[in-house]
């Protein structure tokens, strides 16, 4: 897969499935799977047999991933694209819809 428009630490918008208008920042990214978590969305519920680290064991709410597919970059709080130029000699990402570069 190429490089990830997406970063960790990013605020997204999800534009497709259950948790569609929903937004979040990223927690981690999987670039081999494709996949993102996102803070609060796809939340799924997990069985957890007690442990050291956790005594009492359970059920146990997190997230669950995402494709990147399904979300977008907010920019000033607007949802738009991501793509990539050159900045002297430097990759940058930017937002197609204003064209400020993000970092």
């Amino acid at each position: 897969m190429a490089s990830m428009k997406i970063k960790k630490g990013d605020t997204v918008k999800v534009i497709a499935g259950r948790d569609k208008d929903k937004e979040g920042k990223v927690i981690a990214v999987n670039k081999k799977d494709g996949t993102l978590l996102v803070e609060g969305i796809h939340m799924v519920t997990k069985h957890t047999k007690p442990s050291m680290a956790n005594q009492q064991g359970g059920i146990v709410n997190q997230e669950g991933p995402i494709d990147a597919s399904n979300v977008m970059y907010v920019h000033k709080g607007k949802a738009t694209r991501v793509g990539f130029k050159m900045d002297g000699d430097k990759k940058v990402r930017y937002a197609k819809s204003t064209g400020d570069i993000i970092d």
